[in-house]
């Protein structure tokens, strides 16, 4: 099995804070995996959206092609998270983002890797990634 390849927190170039609610805890009372999933998508909009890439015409569209996610240590709601992340690879079609949500007290939660593929909803196909994102990435 593998495990997500995340580099160190100073290498991941973007931050922020997110809320867990006390609905998102399993009947185990810790956070559900899928909320990961969901915490990940909101910072990867967040990422995005600071970068001034979410009202791209004719689109910014891409769909997530794989993620691998290693939990570290239970999470809980409600609670204050920080979703520190980064792109580490770009292809011609897709790229690559890490991912490391933190507790309130900084402890990590869960270690995750994502490739997303450049979508093109007018042909349902694959598509080059836009330039305008090739140029706000820092690797």
């Amino acid at each position: 099995m593998s495990t997500p390849q995340v580099p160190p927190s100073q290498e991941l170039d973007f931050r922020c804070t997110l809320a867990t609610r006390w609905a998102d805890e399993d009947r185990v009372g810790v956070l559900n995996n899928a909320i990961y999933l969901n915490l990940m998508e909101e910072a990867r909009y967040k990422y995005f959206e600071a970068r001034g890439l979410i009202e791209e015409e004719p689109g910014f569209g891409f769909l997530l092609g794989t993620v691998l996610i290693r939990f570290l240590a239970p999470g809980h709601g409600p609670a204050k998270v920080t979703v520190e992340m980064g792109t580490t690879r770009i292809g011609t079609r897709s790229f690559t983002q890490a991912y490391r949500v933190l507790g309130p007290d900084g402890t990590p939660w869960a270690e995750a890797e994502a490739t997303m593929v450049w979508w093109d909803p007018a042909t349902r196909s694959t598509c080059a990634a836009p330039q305008s994102f090739l140029d706000s990435v820092i690797l």
